[in-house]
């Protein structure tokens, strides 16, 4: 399994026994003084925060780019100012719940029906698929050109048609 990788933070905000909507609230006013680009790393145990949280980036065009567990039970979520614009997608494919190998066997079949450069997007909670996803595309001449966490181990994988598949 691959260790992920996280954003430096430019700012760390620990708001650990601040109940919701407090981490929100404390996280949007930090944001706000951030140049676009820039990490916000959000340490917070309220159970709603994940929800809250993901739901805020993605009114705002804020972008939650990663979360991990930390040794005292609490959470810390990575926020970055603004996002890259997510590629236009041609196709969706759904398959949160799906159980490796099916996100790949799935999105290889509609990948198959569509037009080289046209693009897939794979939203998918299976544990295994980010680690798998990138060698897959490339072993297939398909090309992952985006990926995103839309809430706490659930990724949207954009993936490009190559043009020979």
């Amino acid at each position: 399994m691959a260790m992920t990788a996280f954003p430096t933070p430019h700012v760390t905000l620990d708001v650990k026994g601040v109940s919701c909507p407090g981490p929100i609230l404390s996280a949007k006013r930090l944001i706000d003084d951030l140049a676009e680009g820039e990490v916000l790393m959000l340490v917070s145990d309220c159970i709603g925060t994940e929800s809250d949280l993901f739901a805020w980036a993605r009114a705002t065009g804020n972008e939650v780019v990663g979360a991990e567990k930390r040794p005292d039970g609490s959470q810390s979520y990575y926020i970055r100012k603004g996002r890259t614009d997510h590629p236009v997608a041609h196709a969706v494919l759904e398959l949160r719940g799906v159980v490796c190998p099916g996100p790949i066997v799935e999105a290889k079949r509609l990948l198959g029906g569509m037009q080289p450069g046209e693009v897939l997007r794979l939203v998918s909670d299976c544990a295994g698929v980010r680690g798998d996803i990138a060698g897959w595309a490339a072993a297939t001449g398909h090309e992952v050109v985006a990926t995103h966490e839309v809430a706490t181990g659930t990724y949207e994988f954009y993936i490009r048609r190559g043009p020979n598949r």
